[in-house]
């Protein structure tokens, strides 16, 4: 399946253009600008096999690592474990995973993947993967074996280090 263009509303003009070039200056406001670009087209990509960005993600953990608890992936997805009962119960019930008492303690559950499960599974990261390449189709070769190193640094200073602000309850501006 190929990730071409979706087809994206152009905002209704209004009398006066709106300026966000205050919030254009800030990393966090432009990443999430771009976060909601690649969300909304990787979910329409998605949508052929029944699947959003959660729960493709929950998929892939699940194939990726059969047998995890739930605690584990509510944990690996950073989703709240109220919210994963409903991402798990939706793959449960399309029989993509199952969810049996964990061999290791019998208060948790195991989720592993069905064979339809790892086949969907094998169908959706190559169409994502296919998605991947389009949405950065306008970035160098440089730019692109840089982006996810970036990120996951981003990611990894922000777990390790806290913000005097952060730490102190003050509000962030990006």
């Amino acid at each position: 399946m190929a990730g071409g263009p979706a087809k994206r509303r152009k905002p209704k003009g209004s009398q006066r253009d709106i300026s966000d070039a205050t919030l254009r200056r800030f990393s966090g406001y432009n990443m999430k600008r771009a976060f909601n670009t690649v969300q909304t087209d990787v979910n329409r990509v998605l949508a052929p096999f029944g699947l959003r960005m959660v729960t493709f993600s929950a998929l892939v953990i699940i194939v990726d690592n059969p047998g995890l608890r739930q605690s584990q992936l509510a944990d690996a997805l950073s989703v709240e474990r109220p919210n994963l009962v409903l991402i798990v119960d939706d793959l449960e019930r399309r029989g993509l995973i199952s969810r049996n008492p964990s061999p290791k303690d019998r208060r948790a559950y195991a989720l592993n993947p069905t064979d339809d499960g790892a086949k969907l599974y094998r169908a959706a990261v190559a169409a994502v993967g296919d998605h991947d390449a389009w949405i950065t189709r306008h970035l160098s070769d440089a730019e692109r074996a840089a982006l996810i190193p970036v990120l996951q640094r981003i990611e990894a200073a922000d777990r390790a280090e806290v913000p005097e602000e952060k730490a102190s309850g003050r509000s962030q501006t990006s």
